[in-house]
């Protein structure tokens, strides 16, 4: 067997996401969320984008957060199969609405505390590190039809009280923590990113860029409180990773990339560096955005992570001149096809490389260690005559990853840990198809919504039993 390039103590596991898993939509107190506004079908994009209004539900439409996987009657036996894995990292998110059903209450929801206490003494039991996410992607809807949802100051207020009970209730069942998820997807998709919906009068860069100083204010403050709370929890920051190539060494197409990705940088240099960057000045003095601030935000912008996390999928390619006819519409981040590299059934451009590049560029601009808490490959998973699912696809996506990972620690990067996306089947973010299947668990369940919810193990299941428990040297 090869040597492991993964330091003792490295943690192995997958992710899942409350709003992609849980069901339940309104069972034990919960209440609506954006993503249970965004419906399955053709105008998923458009509510998504914050283009189409959604306050109220439609009969017409099916909504597949509202019984998802339905982690929340399972959790017991789901984290059994994670055990069985040998994971010693469950990486999950709570339901903001779960604890505040409507966002703005005093008082936190006792029966939603007990659900996730729950959930991580079930972790605890098989010695799993849960890693938390509290804001995935799922903003009470309350405060969207109430306030504008992070448009406006008064988020913070709630965030922060939310985020404390949360540090509070769950203070040495979990510590390692992380504020927001994939926070530049704010600026792609701004509704199921952070709740924001535009009218016509809206200057709708200097709407995202206003809510985006609340959620950095807010995460500021929670890794703050976080900190005061317990001095062992660690904070982390979360980045929808990828860096954008440039379509050619055409200097115009350099700079390009290289704002493509001070765009989706913006708030890990916030985050991780306690300041805003200098190249923001000029980028909102060209987009005629003025961010409202209130005394003492830069103090608390200080409060930085301790560590940052990123998804990472695929690279990008920019250039000058974005022709559409060469633009993959696999993503809300858009990009151009690379034609040097293949491509998944949803046209993610697969760079094993890719990965160890963004890596080495984020140590370098960061300093600070890394966890790489998505990575996976979205793709229809067929049972063969003997009822298996040899996903050998899968295993060769993750296998390179995880060596490019290994190579990215060789060149002297501390990574902390490695958690798969959707361990375990689950709706998908981005189409809201059950058929965009990324876990080790097969789960029943159409794009419908029909299926027995029934699990079952994939070849995929055993292959990272192995790499686990071989610490990643044992790859084949």
């Amino acid at each position: 067997m090869a040597v492991s390039q993964f330091p003792d103590g490295f943690l192995w596991g997958g992710a899942l996401a409350a709003n992609q898993a849980e069901g339940a939509y309104l069972e034990g107190g919960k209440g609506l969320t954006t993503v249970d506004m965004i419906p399955h079908g053709s105008h998923r994009m458009a509510v998504k984008l914050g283009l189409e209004p959604r306050f109220a539900l439609r009969e017409d439409e099916f909504y597949p957060s509202h019984q998802a996987i339905d982690f929340y009657h399972r959790y017991k036996d789901d984290i059994a199969l994670m055990a069985e894995m040998g994971f010693t990292v469950f990486r999950t998110s709570i339901a903001w609405s779960r604890i505040y059903p409507q966002g703005d209450e005093l008082t936190p929801n006792a029966e939603g505390i007990a659900f996730y206490r729950d959930v991580f003494l079930e972790c605890k039991k098989y010695g799993i590190e849960p890693l938390v996410t509290l804001c995935h992607f799922d903003v009470p809807m309350h405060l969207v039809r109430e306030y504008g949802s992070w448009r406006n100051r008064k988020m913070v207020d709630f965030f922060t009280r939310y985020a404390r009970t949360c540090f509070e209730a769950f203070d040495g069942l979990v510590k390692y923590w992380l504020t927001f998820n994939e926070i530049n997807i704010l600026i792609h998709s701004p509704f199921s990113g952070a709740g924001l919906v535009f009218d016509e009068h809206d200057n709708k860069e200097q709407v995202k860029y206003q809510a985006a100083h609340h959620e950095l204010v807010a995460s500021a403050l929670a890794t703050q409180i976080a900190h005061e709370i317990n001095p062992e929890n660690q904070v982390g920051c979360m980045l929808a990773g990828g860096n954008f190539y440039p379509w050619s060494c055409k200097p115009q197409d350099v700079w390009a990339a290289l704002e493509k990705d001070r765009e989706n940088l913006f708030f890990i240099d916030v985050q991780a560096r306690g300041a805003y960057p200098a190249y923001a000045a000029r980028m909102f003095r060209e987009k005629g955005i003025s961010i409202v601030t209130e005394p003492g935000d830069n103090d608390i912008l200080r409060h930085t992570v301790d560590f940052v996390s990123f998804s990472y999928y695929a690279s990008r390619c920019a250039s000058a001149d974005m022709n559409e006819g060469n633009s993959s519409a696999a993503n809300v981040v858009k990009s151009l096809k690379n034609p040097y590299i293949e491509a998944s059934e949803w046209g993610w451009g697969i760079d094993p490389l890719g990965l160890r590049i963004t890596m080495n560029m984020m140590y370098d601009r960061y300093q600070k260690p890394l966890f790489l808490v998505e990575n996976g490959l979205g793709a229809k998973d067929e049972f063969n005559a003997q009822g298996e699912i040899n996903d050998d696809y899968r295993i060769s996506y993750l296998r390179e990853h995880i060596k490019a990972m290994g190579e990215a620690i060789e060149d002297g990067i501390p990574v902390m840990g490695y958690t798969t996306w959707g361990c375990i089947d689950l709706v998908s973010a981005s189409t809201g198809e059950m058929s965009k299947r990324y876990g080790f668990v097969y789960v029943d369940r159409d794009d419908s919504g029909a299926g027995t919810l029934a699990r079952s193990r994939k070849k995929s299941f055993y292959w990272y039993t192995k790499v686990i428990s071989s610490n990643g040297a044992d790859l084949d």
